[in-house]
């Protein structure tokens, strides 16, 4: 049974988001007024899994004026916080919408490099938990100059104190962690196919190259992110598409750490990896459906798993 949940976000930011009609360059763009949102993978899975009404502690480096601010807004969404105070400041991204168009434009800021010395200490201060989490949930990009054998290492020790890790990342981090093996993996398709050596994936393929990282012990569960067309469930006895919903797409930000909220949800609550994955795909389904870094809205969750239910049913 799964009772605590841990989500670790090392590259947290705020997101600032704001609208205009049409972006224009040399020119003077009018703005709607910006809106400021905590961001961060495992921030914004703690953030969704609040509104899906289950507890978890999210642990991130936090510094300066945008690390303080980052803290008030999680607290204001009732989010339980375990903030790790460092000198340099929290990063901040930004997006912008253009409404003519509906064209969304996201710059992401690369945040602070993280001393070595402080590295360590986030490491012991997450190692050192008590209670110790059941369940820990990684996510997003790692801060620049973090080596990815960090995370490898993180998870390994996690492990080897029981606990099962859930992770959703990219790039080198994505290939380390792999290497040592995690409870569930969401790639995109794109990702999975890096991961297993193939210039590119199909449906049918992807199914396959999921079945391989799990053969080869790199993950127990492998959920494939397919975008509009839902999602890939892969076990060592199971394989099932989960079709998306359609819906009218205002952003896609958050969708992917949504998704994940939605998965851990129902872990946490004992239910099937089948049921897993199609609330995964409500909830990210959902948050596509709200503009800027919004999430989601639970009734639109529950509408869409219901359709779910009803559409997978054989």
């Amino acid at each position: 049974m799964i009772k605590n949940i841990l989500t670790i976000t090392l590259n947290p930011t705020v997101d600032k988001s704001s609208a205009v009609d049409k972006i224009t360059p040399e020119r003077k763009l009018r703005c709607d007024p910006p809106k400021y949102e905590p961001g961060g993978g495992g921030v914004n899975v703690s953030r969704a899994l609040s509104r899906l009404g289950i507890q978890s502690d999210a642990f991130f480096p936090s510094g300066g004026r945008t690390g303080k601010l980052l803290e008030e807004l999680l607290e204001k969404e009732k989010v339980s916080i375990l903030p790790f105070e460092l000198e340099d400041e929290t990063r901040e991204s930004f997006i912008v919408v253009e409404t003519s168009t509906n064209q969304q434009y996201r710059f992401g800021m690369p945040g602070s490099a993280i001393p070595e010395e402080a590295q360590e200490r986030i490491f012991t201060s997450i190692m050192n938990l008590s209670p110790f989490p059941d369940l820990v949930v990684i996510s997003g990009s790692l801060p620049p100059d973090m080596e990815a054998s960090f995370l490898r290492r993180l998870i390994k020790s996690l492990k080897e104190k029981q606990a099962k890790v859930v992770l959703d990342t990219s790039g080198e981090a994505l290939e380390e962690a792999v290497a040592e093996g995690v409870f569930l993996l969401k790639p995109n398709i794109g990702e999975l196919a890096k991961l297993t050596g193939a210039e590119s994936l199909d449906n049918e393929s992807a199914d396959e190259a999921a079945k391989e990282l799990i053969t080869m012990g790199k993950a127990e569960v492998v959920v494939v992110s397919m975008g509009p067309q839902g999602a890939h469930l892969v076990t060592k006895d199971m394989n099932r598409h989960i079709p998306a919903p359609s819906v009218r797409k205002l952003s896609t930000v958050g969708a992917g750490d949504s998704m994940v909220a939605g998965m851990v949800s129902v872990l946490a609550k004992g239910g099937d990896f089948c049921e897993m994955a199609m609330m995964g795909v409500a909830c990210g389904t959902a948050a596509t459906m709200n503009p800027g870094t919004g999430l989601f809205k639970v009734e639109d969750v529950d509408r869409l798993y219901k359709w779910l239910l009803k559409s997978t049913v054989g």
